[in-house]
């Protein structure tokens, strides 16, 4: 298979690239990412790719470093007052945004107030927020209404959704809408008219930008763009990628496919890290507005018949070096992580899986399955968790598309005949879910602010209000056992593993890959070639 597979390389990774415009006296770096890039604004959707691009042209107030302390970024720095309910913070001199237009507090009041809309560690700071106002150009106040304990770890979560800092002219677009230009204050600017969904996106180094002078560490410290330029170029077959990188054509990979890892490791050329120590976690995302999961029993049905060790395997192959078994809504080996309710679930129990549909009624209404087939880190696991359905007595209607499709599709509130869908799998990043407070898969919302599937669950939401009010780490974690049984109760998703990928670039010509919860750009550094 895999000769074959090399022998359709050695045409098309040249010709994939042949269209590239040359940059002759550039350092270019040519990047194939773990899908395309489709949606520019990071705030409208949690999606990795849009995440990403973000982090290449914005900004934020402040970041975590790598170990996971806040550290000021665009801030000079911050205080809070006697009371504990008012922050000031002020920015530091000299930043501008691509436009040329200096950054002011008014751009980062703005900036706040649109992720805080969307975002749901946002959203659960926005509860507590009595006002945001600037009050001068470099500095501005949130005022509380109550002491709240986490405001500096909401302004510096590391992942979706960012709160990136934006002009105030686009931050008052509606969250809804997609912001209508890409202007950043970040490290690279948007080449937009090198734009090719589907094909390429391009940053370019911003003259202009003024890193801090700390090292680089996660996403704090100093962003020095050392190259000039930066391709990401979409691949979607692997085995192309791979070869690709071999030969020199591309430079780094986000994350080549497990099975694809003997064969970069045996290549002296190529250097392999795991950038992301933390992990990530598999995450079945169920809909519960729309028949059958608006029914709690056919929801615990789901939950029986998967078998969370299929999933793994078929995913990362049988080598536990890549992947744990993990039941825990917080991720498994962090200070809140526990599988506390998840006895008996998630080991393939057909039996139990057909009794409680039995018991539900199911009347064989299909479940449509999104199942994108262009990521190397998503296209496994929906096939298995659709036999394990079939198993147990679910109709499925398995549909095949691409990342971006999906990411599009299940925005749609619609029944399924009317465009909709009934479950999707995706993936998080450990530092997304280990706060129940940022864990976007427990928000218990609904369609009023809640993430895609919209779950709706008023003591889940309790339990998350009594987390951000409790001080005491003990009685926190207490807290976080009580959310992770109602999870096993209510369904509000499925974590179906947690996996550790490699990132691969060229050995002695890539240089300064940072580690961090997402790939940056910025600190690489492309010596020849």
């Amino acid at each position: 298979m895999l000769k074959g597979a090399c022998a359709v390389v050695a045409l098309s990774a040249p010709m994939l690239l042949a269209n590239a415009a040359p940059v002759s006296a550039e350092s270019v770096l040519r990047v194939v990412k773990h899908s395309s890039l489709r949606v520019l604004d990071p705030i409208m959707t949690t999606a990795y790719m849009s995440r990403n691009h973000g982090y290449m042209i914005y900004d934020t107030l402040f970041a975590l470093n790598e170990k996971q302390e806040v550290t000021p970024q665009m801030a000079e720095g911050y205080k809070v007052s006697a009371d504990g309910l008012t922050y000031t913070i002020t920015l530091r001199d000299g930043l501008k945004f691509h436009d040329g237009a200096p950054v002011k507090a008014e751009d980062a009041v703005a900036s706040l107030q649109r992720w805080g809309k969307r975002d749901g560690m946002g959203q659960k700071l926005m509860d507590f927020v009595k006002e945001m106002k600037a009050t001068s150009d470099k500095s501005f106040d949130i005022v509380l209404k109550e002491p709240y304990g986490l405001v500096m770890a909401s302004l510096s979560k590391p992942s979706s959704n960012v709160p990136f800092i934006v002009p105030k002219k686009l931050a008052e677009t509606p969250p809804s809408e997609p912001m209508p230009e890409q202007i950043g204050s970040g490290p690279f600017t948007w080449v937009a008219a090198d734009f090719q969904p589907g094909v390429k996106a391009v940053y370019a180094k911003f003259g202009d930008y003024k890193p801090r002078s700390e090292a680089p560490s996660w996403a704090a410290g100093g962003k020095i763009a050392k190259v000039d330029r930066v391709e990401w170029v979409t691949m979607p077959d692997h085995m192309t990628a791979a070869n690709a990188l071999i030969s020199g054509e591309i430079d780094y990979i986000e994350n080549p496919p497990t099975d694809l890892l003997p064969l970069l490791e045996a290549d002296d050329g190529i250097e392999m890290r795991t950038i992301n120590e933390l992990g990530s976690m598999v995450m079945l995302r169920p809909n519960h507005i729309h028949p059958p999961f608006n029914n709690p029993k056919v929801l615990q049905a789901l939950a029986y018949a998967i078998n969370q060790k299929d999933v793994m395997v078929g995913m990362m192959g049988d080598n536990e070096k890549y992947y744990k078994l993990c039941k825990s809504q917080f991720v498994c080996g962090t200070p809140l992580g526990t599988e506390a309710g998840s006895e008996g679930m998630m080991v393939g129990n057909i039996d139990k899986a057909k009794a409680l549909l039995k018991e539900a009624g199911y009347d064989g209404t299909p479940v449509l399955v999104m199942h994108p087939t262009d990521v190397a880190t998503l296209s496994s696991h929906p096939p298995i968790v659709a036999q394990a359905m079939r198993q147990a007595g679910f109709k499925v209607d398995l549909q095949a598309m691409d990342w971006q499709t999906l990411v599009g599709r299940r925005a749609k509130q619609d029944p399924v005949a009317q465009g909709g869908w009934n479950m999707f799998i995706t993936t998080w990043v450990g530092p997304d879910l280990m706060s129940p407070v940022a864990n976007l898969g427990i928000s218990g919302r609904g369609k009023q602010g809640g993430w895609f599937g919209w779950y709706e669950d008023a003591e889940m939401e309790k339990l998350k209000d009594a987390y951000a009010r409790e001080t005491d780490p003990a009685k926190q974690k207490a807290l976080a056992e009580e959310m992770n049984k109602r999870s096993w109760q209510t369904i509000p998703n499925l974590p179906l593993g947690q996996f550790f990928t490699v990132s691969a670039w060229r050995k002695g010509v890539v240089k300064g890959v940072l580690d961090g919860p997402a790939p940056f750009f910025w600190n690489i550094e492309k010596t020849k070639g």
